[in-house]
C-alpha cells in the first residue's frame, strides 16, 4: 500500500507543483506586462513590492517542520517523506488560484504574452521532470527554492524569448516604415512632452479634420510597437496627415521614434518630472524631448513657452505658444473659465481670433488649445472651421472629463498625474460651487522627488477640498502630511484600500447641494 502511494506521489507531486507554479507565473506575467515588459523595471518592482515568495517560504517551512516532527517523533514513523509529500500535495492543490478578473487592467493575452507563457511553462515542466527523475521523493527543499523563485520567472522567460521578440519588433517596425515610404505625400506631425501631449493630439486632430484626411495614434499608443500597429492597421492611401504621439521613459526613446516616423512638423508640450525615476534627471528629459526639435529642421516647430525649461532652452526655429504674452509668439487672452466651459481669444503672431468657445474646463486646457490652434492655422485650416470644431471638442478620456448625474459631478482626471497636471485639476475643482471631494493615490515615478511632490499636492488640496480620500497605504502618507501641515483636520480624510472603496466612501459623504468628486490619477495593479 505504502509503495503504491509512493508511486502515485512520485507522479502527482510534481504535476501539482507545476500547476500551482504556472498559475503563480500568470500573476508574475500580469505584473511584467504592467511594467511595460522592461526587465529592469520589473526587477525593481519585485524587490520593492513583492512579498509573496517570502510568504510561500514561511508557509512551506512551517508545514514541513510540523509534519516531520509529528511523523518522526510522535508517531515514530521512520519514513516520513511519504507523509510530508502528501501534505505538500494537498497544499499545492489547495493553493491553486485562477487569475483574478477584478484587476483594473487585466492581463492581456497578446501574442508576446502567449510566447512567454509557453517558454515559462517549458521551464517549469523541465524543472518538474528533472525533480521526478533525480529525486522523486525528496521534494521539500527543492520546492522551497523553485516556489521562492517562481514570481521571478518572467525575467528568464523574457531572456529566453529576447531573440525572437527583437526579430518580431524589427519586422513590425520595418513593415510600418515601408508603408510610410509608399505614402510620400503624408505629413507626419510629432507631439511629445512630459504631459499634455495626448490632449494636444486629440485637439489638433479634431481641428485638422475639417480640411484634411487625418489619422492619429489612438489612446496612448506612443511607443514603437503602438505606432507600428497604428500604421499597419489604420493608415490608408487617402490620409494626408498623421498626428503621432511620441512617448518616452528612457534616454534615446524619442530619437528612435523620430528615426521611425520622420516627423515633418512637431509640438513639444512641456518638460516636467514625469518618469524622472527612469530618466534620472530633468536634463535627460529635456535633451530627449528636444530630439524632436533636432529632427524638425525644415518644418513647423511649436513649443510651450510657459514651460520654464522649454523657454530657457528654446530652439532657434521654435514658435512659442502659451498663456503669457511676454514669453510667447502665440498666446491666449481674455480667458474666462467656468463650470460650463471656457471662452478665450488668441493672438497668433498678429492674427487675432476672438471670442472662441469650448466646453472644456481648466486654464491649462486653454494652453493646450493654443498649441493645437497655432499648428492648425499654420497649416491653413480656416478660422470658421476652428471656431465650429472648438465648440464640439470633448476632453480625451480620463483627462478632466466632466459628467453629472443625480446631484454628483465627476471630474475624471484619472489617466495619469504629474505636479503641474494635479495643480491644474485642483484649479478646475475650485471653480465649482458645492461639496468638493478628492480621490487620489498620488503621483508615482518621480524618483527622489516623489514624497515632496505628493506633500505639496496635499498642501494644495487643503485649500480647495472639503474632503480628501487617499488610495493605498503606500501612497497616502505624504498627501496626508501635506494636508496636516495646512491645518487640515484628520476627520476630513480617509485612506481607502482600493479605488472602488474610495468612490463608495465619496458617494456616502453627507452634504447639501451638489457634490463634486475629482478623480486625480488611478494607479494600475502593480502599484
Amino acid at each position: 500500500m505504502e509503495e503504491s502511494l509512493q508511486t502515485i506521489l512520485s507522479f502527482s507531486l510534481p504535476a501539482a507543483w507545476a500547476a500551482r507554479a504556472f498559475f503563480a507565473y500568470l500573476r508574475g506575467m500580469h505584473m511584467f506586462q504592467l511594467n511595460s515588459y522592461k526587465a529592469a523595471t520589473h526587477w525593481k518592482w519585485l524587490l520593492k513590492n513583492d512579498e509573496k515568495p517570502l510568504r510561500n517560504l514561511t508557509v512551506l517551512l512551517s508545514v514541513s517542520l510540523a509534519v516531520n516532527l509529528i511523523c518522526a517523533y510522535l508517531l515514530h514513523l521512520p519514513d516520513f517523506i511519504l507523509y510530508s509529500g502528501s501534505m505538500l500535495l494537498a497544499y499545492f492543490i489547495a493553493s491553486i488560484r485562477l487569475p483574478s478578473k477584478k484587476a483594473k487592467k487585466p492581463l492581456v493575452y497578446t501574442p508576446r504574452v502567449v510566447r512567454m507563457l509557453v517558454s515559462g511553462g517549458l521551464v517549469l515542466a523541465l524543472v518538474a521532470a528533472g525533480g521526478y527523475f533525480i529525486a522523486p521523493f525528496d521534494w521539500f527543499w527543492y520546492f522551497l527554492l523553485t516556489l521562492f523563485l517562481v514570481d521571478y520567472l518572467p525575467l528568464p522567460a523574457n531572456l529566453i524569448n529576447m531573440p525572437i521578440e527583437a526579430y518580431i519588433r524589427r519586422w513590425f517596425i520595418k513593415d510600418a516604415q515601408k508603408i510610410l515610404r509608399i505614402c510620400p505625400d503624408l505629413v507626419t506631425i510629432g507631439i511629445t512632452g512630459s504631459y499634455g501631449k495626448t490632449s494636444v493630439k486629440y485637439y489638433l486632430t479634431e481641428l485638422l479634420r475639417g480640411k484634411f484626411q487625418t489619422l492619429m495614434t489612438p489612446e496612448s499608443y506612443n511607443t514603437p510597437m503602438g505606432i507600428a500597429k497604428t500604421v499597419r492597421g489604420e493608415l490608408r492611401g487617402f490620409h494626408e496627415i498623421f498626428v503621432c504621439e511620441m512617448g518616452a521613459r528612457y534616454v534615446s526613446d524619442i530619437h528612435k521614434l523620430c528615426d521611425f516616423v520622420h516627423p515633418r512638423h512637431g509640438i513639444i508640450t512641456a518638460i516636467g518630472e514625469q518618469h524622472l525615476e527612469t530618466f534620472k534627471s530633468r536634463e535627460n528629459i529635456l535633451h530627449e524631448k528636444l530630439a524632436l526639435a533636432r529632427t524638425v529642421t525644415d518644418g513647423l516647430l511649436f513649443i510651450n513657452g510657459d514651460n520654464d525649461k522649454l523657454r530657457q532652452n528654446r530652439p532657434a526655429n521654435a514658435i512659442a505658444y502659451g498663456l503669457n504674452a511676454a514669453y510667447n509668439d502665440c498666446y491666449a487672452y481674455d480667458i474666462a473659465v467656468t463650470v460650463r466651459g471656457t471662452t478665450f481669444s488668441v493672438n497668433l503672431r498678429g492674427e487675432l481670433l476672438e471670442d472662441l468657445r469650448t466646453t472644456l474646463i481648466g486654464a491649462h486646457n486653454v494652453c493646450n488649445l493654443v498649441g493645437a490652434i497655432s499648428m492648425a492655422r499654420a497649416l491653413d485650416v480656416p478660422e470658421s472651421d476652428i471656431r465650429a470644431r472648438l465648440k464640439r471638442l470633448s476632453a480625451p478620456p480620463h483627462r478632466l472629463a466632466l459628467t453629472r448625474t443625480n446631484g454628483v459631478a465627476i471630474i475624471d482626471d484619472a489617466y495619469n498625474s504629474n505636479p503641474a497636471g494635479a495643480k491644474a485639476a485642483l484649479d478646475a475643482l475650485a471653480l465649482f460651487d458645492g461639496y468638493k471631494a478628492l480621490i487620489t493615490p498620488g503621483m508615482v515615478e518621480l524618483g527622489a522627488e516623489q514624497y515632496d511632490a505628493n506633500f505639496r499636492f496635499g498642501q494644495q488640496a487643503a485649500a480647495v477640498c472639503d474632503y480628501v480620500i487617499a488610495v493605498g497605504e503606500k501612497q497616502a502618507p505624504p498627501i496626508l502630511a501635506g494636508l496636516a501641515s495646512k491645518g487640515y483636520h484628520a476627520e476630513q480624510t480617509f485612506t481607502a484600500p482600493s479605488f472602488e472603496a474610495a468612490i463608495a466612501k465619496a458617494y456616502a459623504l453627507p452634504c447639501s447641494g451638489e457634490k463634486i468628486i475629482l478623480l486625480e490619477n488611478d494607479l494600475p495593479d502593480n502599484y
